[in-house]
């Protein structure tokens, strides 16, 4: 029995290229590497981890963004060299600095998330950032090729003591090349080195002039370089001077080396753990650019996977399909045109399957199950060798042969074109007969082929089932569509004459196949045409029932809206009416008050002075007690008669409402709603508001006035909290009007956090509105979930 190899069953369904993917996410080499070499895990505790910690990333991303991991480099060799006692150069203390800031970025990243506990918090602890020896690294080196003179006081005094020698010399020489005695020898009046000394160029023929010694000579032998006697003592100081510099830069560099040699083994450990979330953050990076989702883990071979997209096609092209395995069957045979997306549905279940596996979440839909098997064997595509003499059938029987050897109650086997490559009798029978030998291992199989009798065998094996990949005939495309429960029709005919085969040929092929088969066909295409039919009147009843939810979600929020208004009212008038209880009452006792007074004057009558006074007063309580304003009455006649709808304003209380009834030619009040009160008013106090009422007849008629774009509010964004969700959505259409007119294209919505009751109504308005390209919640910086951003068409 020959060992399951992960790596080729795992190619057949293209893991490879998306571990590739995931390898460009990462920021380190060594997370590059891992990510490549990544192999699912077999144990359902361990899938499910990798898959909460992905999560996890995921989520801290999109509230805090992601840390930054591009400093990570791999020192552990250099740290191991240091800690057997070696020297480190300037270029290996670079790379550890810059690993230790880079750990240090990482853990000042998670101090500022540390109010949302993770799986990953115990990686990042092991993140130990040790600033003491990135800032002492930083201090002594400067660059790949100099220490800093602050290193020690001894190589700052030694450096010192050179600049003030070599200033010495040059000035000497300066003088010398300035001279007019020695000008003449002189090839060039410049100052240079040869061998660290400071030299002159002196003409070949007087060497003599200048007495000293010669260090080089041209090429050309016509300038020799010289150095004047008067120069040789200060510059050996400076050759002295320079020695001891490159003593202390060793010692320096060895004290730092044996510093950073005990950091060896905290550094390379938090090295790791920094990597280990470079990876992870990678896989959550990955899913958000696949719109991935979590889905559900379980070890019963469950497989159940809502609106899935194959993450290596084009997410413009890609079409979702509903794949199902392992609930009330175990054996799925797939059946269809070629071309027709059978092979890409075999790929999509392996795949998905296999990313779960290895701890990236998938591009699937909610409520989507996947289950952990000890391995996936698979058998798809061409695989005929040349080299070892092997026809394509004899090759597909060699993988079947191993992968029935290996097959148990822990695999998921899927095979391509199954049976094919031979005699279709024979082909038909020996693919039932594997599939038997398979069920009999309780393996979970996913199978394609074009055999009309594994159809029948689907139909009447209990524990397997048909499937389909739809195709349009008409436009000769697969929709992609996996259809479970009907079996696929080749639609071999259809095809050729799409394609403009003689129909002669075509019919003449019709009455070559056997009456069975052409029942068989017949049902089949029964089946699929019923079975559209029905899929359409679902569909139409999931857009009623939708329909109708809306509505009465619509109608609660406007009652649940009319009943906080009226309460809202009630309180007002109770407190108005509190008002002018309390005002009244104050005058009254005023009054009283005032009569009291005149008794205890003993006065027998009230002056005229008096009476005044208290009518006066008594005038100003009926006033204050009567909590309507009135108008004076106007010479007003009505421009036409009323009629139900109209717009009208109630005169004397200054009041606008709408006429519920028409009244008759005779009579002299009409019944008016004004806000959540009907009354009957009388004609006179009825004022016609005309430009109101054409408004009304305009919006009922589907006209609408449009501002200019010159004229429109420029809108970036709309604050609908504290609304209500009716409120809020008329508030977001508004917005994206404006928007529009204006040459918007992108829309922010603050509609807080909350609950959440205001977000959703927000975006299932934004899921079906027709100029809403793209949503999504903010991230930090941007408000995070109490925002949504909206891209525009």
């Amino acid at each position: 029995m020959q060992k399951y190899n992960v790596q080729r069953h795992s190619a057949a369904v293209e893991l490879d290229k998306i571990l590739k993917l995931l390898a460009e996410q990462t920021a380190s080499e060594d997370a590059s590497e891992q990510a490549l070499a990544l192999e699912p895990a077999v144990s359902t505790d361990e899938v499910r981890r990798r898959l909460q910690e992905t999560d996890d990333a995921f989520v801290l991303m999109a509230k805090f963004g992601s840390p930054s991991f591009s400093g990570l480099k791999n020192v552990a060799n250099p740290l191991r060299r240091a800690q057997a006692g070696g020297v480190l150069n300037l270029v290996d203390f670079l790379r550890i600095a810059g690993v230790l800031r880079t750990m240090r970025a990482i853990s000042d990243w998670r101090r500022k998330s540390e109010g949302m506990k993770t799986t990953l918090d115990w990686r990042f602890e092991s993140v130990v950032p040790n600033k003491y020896l990135e800032e002492k690294i930083n201090a002594v080196v400067v660059s790949e090729e100099e220490v800093a003179d602050s290193a020690s006081p001894e190589l700052a005094s030694i450096r010192r003591r050179i600049r003030a020698a070599s200033s010495r010399v040059r000035e000497q020489l300066d003088k010398m090349i300035r001279s007019a005695a020695y000008q003449k020898y002189l090839q060039d009046p410049i100052v240079t080195m040869r061998g660290g000394r400071y030299v002159v160029p002196v003409k070949a023929e007087c060497r003599g002039e200048i007495p000293g010694l010669v260090h080089d000579t041209s090429s050309s032998g016509a300038t020799v370089f010289v150095e004047p006697m008067g120069v040789v003592e200060a510059n050996n100081e400076i050759r002295v001077l320079q020695s001891r510099e490159s003593a202390e830069i060793e010692r320096i560099l060895a004290e730092l080396s044996a510093e950073a040699g005990g950091f060896a083994d905290l550094i390379i450990e938090s090295y790791h753990a920094a990597v280990g979330l470079d990876l992870i953050f990678a896989k959550g990076q990955l899913a958000y650019k696949m719109k991935a989702s979590m889905p559900k883990v379980n070890d019963t071979g469950r497989i159940l996977l809502n609106q899935a997209r194959h993450p290596l096609i084009d997410p413009k092209q890609v079409v979702p399909m509903n794949i199902e395995l392992g609930t009330t069957f175990d054996t799925l045979v797939i059946t269809g045109p070629n071309t027709g997306g059978k092979t890409v549905t075999l790929k999509t279940l392996g795949l998905l399957t296999l990313m779960a596996m290895c701890g990236l979440m998938l591009p699937v839909g909610d409520n989507s199950e996947i289950s952990v098997f000890h391995q996936v064997l698979a058998d798809i595509g061409d695989e005929q060798s040349i080299e070892q003499s092997l026809s394509t059938f004899s090759a597909h029987m060699t993988n079947i042969i191993q992968i029935i050897e290996q097959a148990d109650e822990r695999s998921l086997i899927l095979l391509d074109e199954l049976g094919a490559g031979t005699d279709p009798v024979e082909g038909a029978a020996l693919a039932m007969a594997i599939l038997e030998a398979l069920r009999e291992r309780h393996a979970r199989v996913a199978a394609t082929t074009h055999y009309a009798e594994l159809k029948a065998y689907a139909l009447q094996t209990a524990g397997v089932e048909n499937g389909s990949c739809e195709f349009d005939v008409a436009t000769l495309r697969p929709t992609y569509r996996l259809l479970i429960g009907v079996p696929g029709r080749s639609n071999a005919f259809a095809i050729s004459s799409r394609l403009g085969l003689n129909q002669g040929i075509v019919d003449r092929a019709r009455e070559l196949v056997s009456g069975e088969d052409r029942r068989f066909e017949d049902v089949v295409q029964n089946l699929e045409q019923s079975r559209q039919k029905l899929e359409a009147e679902r569909r139409q009843a999931q857009e009623q029932n939708a329909e109708a939810r809306r509505i009465s979600e619509e109608a609660r929020e406007y009652r649940e809206r009319l009943e906080r208004e009226a309460a809202k009212e009630i309180e007002q008038a109770r407190e108005r009416a509190a008002q002018l209880v309390a005002r009244t009452r104050a005058q009254a006792d005023a009054l009283l008050e005032e009569l009291e007074e005149m008794k205890r004057q003993g006065a027998k009558s009230m002056t005229a002075e008096q009476r005044a006074r208290m009518k006066a007063g008594i005038r100003d309580m009926e006033s204050a007690s009567d909590p309507v304003s009135r108008k004076e009455p106007e010479t007003y006649v009505l421009p036409p008669p009323l009629k139900a709808g109209d717009d009208v304003l109630i005169f004397d209380i200054d009041k606008e409402g709408t006429v519920v009834e028409t009244p008759a030619p005779d009579d002299k009040k009409v019944l008016v709603q004004a806000g959540i009160i009907k009354t009957r008013v009388p004609v006179e106090n009825l004022r016609l508001l005309e430009q109101k009422t054409q408004n009304r007849k305009a919006r009922r008629s589907g006209t609408r006035n449009v501002p200019k774009r010159s004229d429109a509010p420029v809108m970036t964004e709309v604050d609908v909290r504290g609304e209500d969700s009716i409120e809020a959505v008329m508030s977001v259409d508004r917005a994206i009007d404006s928007a529009l007119l204006s040459g918007i294209h992108q829309l922010t919505i603050i509609h807080g956090k909350g609950t959440g009751v205001l977000r959703t109504a927000v975006q299932q308005h934004l899921r079906r509105h027709p100029s809403v390209r793209t949503y999504r919640l903010g991230v930090f910086g941007e408000g995070e979930s109490g925002v949504t951003i909206v891209e525009l068409k």
